[in-house]
């Protein structure tokens, strides 16, 4: 079995304008991931909004995380599975999937055992 994470990424102001009814189906999608997936997630959370973050390059500390782009990461799952055709096809539940202004990225951990 190979262990996968998937980063969420998405534009934060898109997430914080969300409605109570969007925010339930946006909820609902990822309670619908967890649920298919099971006990192939070892891990995962929400995060805290981006510029809550603290960025650390060298010896010098700075707030935010100062990217170069509108989307920021908003969480992440640790999976393991048979394959990536395996972890694709569960996904594909995920509502950032489906939002214009957000996507999952997936990719392999490497095994240093």
């Amino acid at each position: 079995m190979t262990k996968y994470t998937l980063l969420i990424y998405g534009d934060p102001a898109e997430w914080e304008a969300m409605t109570g009814e969007q925010r339930a189906a946006h909820d609902a999608g990822h309670a619908e991931f967890r649920a298919a997936a099971g006990d192939r997630i070892i891990g995962g959370q929400e995060l805290e909004p981006a510029p809550t973050a603290t960025t650390l390059r060298g010896t010098t500390t700075s707030d935010g995380p100062f990217l170069e782009t509108k989307e920021a990461l908003g969480g992440f799952y640790l999976l393991e599975a048979a394959d990536l055709d395996e972890v694709l096809a569960l996904a594909k539940l995920l509502p950032e999937v489906r939002a214009g202004h957000s996507g999952v990225e997936i990719r392999p951990v490497v095994d240093h055992g």
